[in-house]
């Protein structure tokens, strides 16, 4: 698969097992020029997507402050 097509609908681990995937298939060097571009285009996708859903859990992360009562979640922007 080597459009960009789908990587929004896709969570975290299925777009990195994705990423890896074309890693080890760019480094085989098994595929057309053609094929790599393609490859190397969604690779580009899946990335983008993954650093953007880490992003979004760094701030989940972030957003838990300290309180007198304990941990408590605060808004997250």
């Amino acid at each position: 698969m080597t459009d960009t097509a789908g990587v929004a609908s896709l969570s975290f681990e299925e777009a990195l097992a994705q990423l890896e995937g074309i890693v080890r298939s760019l480094e085989g060097g098994r595929s057309t020029l053609a094929e790599a571009i393609g490859e190397y285009e969604r690779g580009v996708a899946l990335r983008r997507h993954c650093e953007a859903k880490l992003a979004e859990a760094e701030a989940k992360v972030q957003a838990v402050v300290e309180g007198r009562a304990g941990p408590t979640l605060r808004d997250v922007e």
